[in-house]
């Protein structure tokens, strides 16, 4: 993941605000940008993330793309119309939705690449499950917001953390960080946090920092 020095994720509290966007107009953080960009061309050929954050990158409006070498695991319920469902199978070499929504958009589509994970209620520990035995996804990257990456973090699902830190505070109590979600109030609460072992501190180009951390 890309994150602020205060562990921010996104340039500002709503949807219109976002790093991909902003940073490479940003003297300063522009610069080094590349250094991630490079770095995530060299993640899983499987990659998590949400709906919203792909709506959010304009995969609803978009012209198809070529096809890649990744296959795509996308958690939604109702922020991918219909063609940024046929967008994501254009670009996958499998495209996997999770969804708790039965009339989702993404059961007209029919694309070949294109399989459905339907829960009553969602399980992320049971969607990595069927992701491993149903389609061999041994290795997995996820890359999505602060809330659903709390989730895998409270189920311990994390097994590394991946940073690249860029050189800019961001602020706002509102502004998504690394993890969101419910926030820690008790006692037992402090069994849920993640503990690092850290096992590479990678100081970049442009004042940018890679730290790789194990989940024990």
């Amino acid at each position: 993941m890309l994150m602020s020095v205060d562990g921010k994720i996104s340039t500002g509290a709503t949807d219109d605000r976002d790093v991909d966007k902003d940073f490479p107009a940003i003297t300063g953080l522009k610069e080094g940008l590349h250094h991630y960009y490079e770095i995530e061309q060299t993640t899983d050929l499987w990659s998590f993330n949400t709906g919203r954050v792909q709506a959010k990158v304009g995969v609803n409006e978009k012209t198809m793309p070529n096809r890649t070498p990744v296959s795509f695991v996308i958690l939604d319920n109702t922020h991918l119309t219909e063609h940024g469902v046929r967008y994501l199978c254009a670009l996958s070499k499998q495209f996997v939705l999770i969804t708790t929504n039965a009339s989702h958009p993404a059961f007209s589509a029919h694309d070949d690449n294109l399989e459905i994970i339907y829960q009553d209620t969602l399980s992320l520990k049971d969607a990595l499950k069927c992701l491993k035995n149903r389609y061999g996804c041994d290795r997995l990257t996820v890359q999505s917001g602060g809330t659903v990456n709390s989730l895998f973090l409270r189920e311990k699902l994390f097994d590394y953390v991946d940073i690249v830190v860029a050189p800019v505070l961001i602020g706002g109590k509102d502004t998504s960080t690394l993890i969101d979600g419910q926030a820690v109030t008790t006692e037992k609460d402090l069994e849920k946090l993640g503990i690092l072992e850290l096992i590479e501190c990678c100081p970049l180009k442009n004042s940018y920092i890679r730290l790789r951390y194990r989940v024990i």
